[in-house]
């Protein structure tokens, strides 16, 4: 059975329009009115308010990269954008923006309600990845820590498996986990090897 999707409240949520005047932003500030939100319009720069906002409009039309206070991957709230003119290079460069829904201008009398919540699932389900692909590259970059301090303790004469074993018992004498324990046993060969190293004259 699909779950079904809870359906957030947007009443009193911040908006940004980053948009010159312009008679769809005017037919957008209303429909974001009605549905509740806090509506701020600006153009070209953006408020330093901004970056606390709950989403965020931007005119792919007339847009540029330096309006935005952030990377092309890190705006901190949902993006939609507001899309005139269909030029390849001009699409191209709201998806570089990360735009999470789009509205398609003249804006119309229907639309924006599903925008802003296909934006808001759109944007927290690339952060929900973004967390588990960082968790996923910390969890190899330990376990590669672990295999060079297991190849460190071996490299006395131990095996491998005498080798984990004495790492093991160093977390558990350090009280640590094994990763920390293999974390210092890698940063203590590793001072060790740069004090053996000749030093050129």
């Amino acid at each position: 059975m699909t779950r079904r999707a809870r359906i957030p409240n947007l009443g009193g949520a911040k908006a940004v329009l980053l948009h010159r005047p312009h008679p769809s932003v005017e037919t957008l500030t209303r429909q974001l009115d009605a549905i509740g939100l806090d509506v701020v319009q600006s153009w070209p720069e953006l408020p330093p308010s901004a970056a606390a906002a709950d989403f965020l409009f931007f005119d792919v039309d007339l847009g540029f990269d330096e309006q935005f206070p952030w990377g092309a991957n890190e705006a901190p709230m949902p993006m939609v954008a507001l899309i005139g003119s269909e030029a390849p290079g001009r699409i191209e460069w709201a998806l570089s923006r990360q735009a999470d829904a789009q509205i398609v201008k003249p804006v119309g009398n229907a639309g924006v309600y599903s925008a802003l919540l296909i934006a808001r699932r759109a944007f927290d389900e690339r952060r929900r990845l973004a967390a588990e692909i960082a968790a996923l590259k910390e969890r190899v970059a330990e376990r590669q820590t672990v295999v060079r301090a297991v190849v460190a303790l071996s490299s006395a004469g131990t095996d491998e498996a005498q080798a984990y074993a004495q790492l093991r018992a160093l977390a558990m004498s350090w009280q640590v986990t094994m990763e920390e324990a293999a974390r210092r046993v890698v940063d203590l060969k590793n001072r060790e090897a740069s004090h053996e190293r000749p030093r050129r004259a």
